[in-house]
């Protein structure tokens, strides 16, 4: 096994790719903030809306399995 990913080119591409994520997946979120017909932070912090906390977390992670598919080609 080599150490061909402590070459810097190879950590700043993991880098980027990891900020360019965050960045997609966060500006998606937001869309999908401002889609819905009420606020999300409202309901799921001071309402306890569990079950609008699990939609929510699913949709996160439907949204990061589709960021990280597009990434790794």
């Amino acid at each position: 096994m080599g150490l061909e990913w402590l070459k810097p080119a190879a950590f700043l591409g993991s880098i980027l790719f990891a900020l360019i994520g965050v960045i997609i997946f966060w500006v998606s979120f937001v869309i999908i903030d401002k889609v819905t017909p009420y606020d999300l932070w409202q309901e799921i912090v001071e309402k306890q809306n569990l079950a609008l906390a699990v939609v929510v977390a699913a949709m996160a992670l439907g949204i990061c399995v589709i960021v990280a598919a597009a990434i790794h080609g």
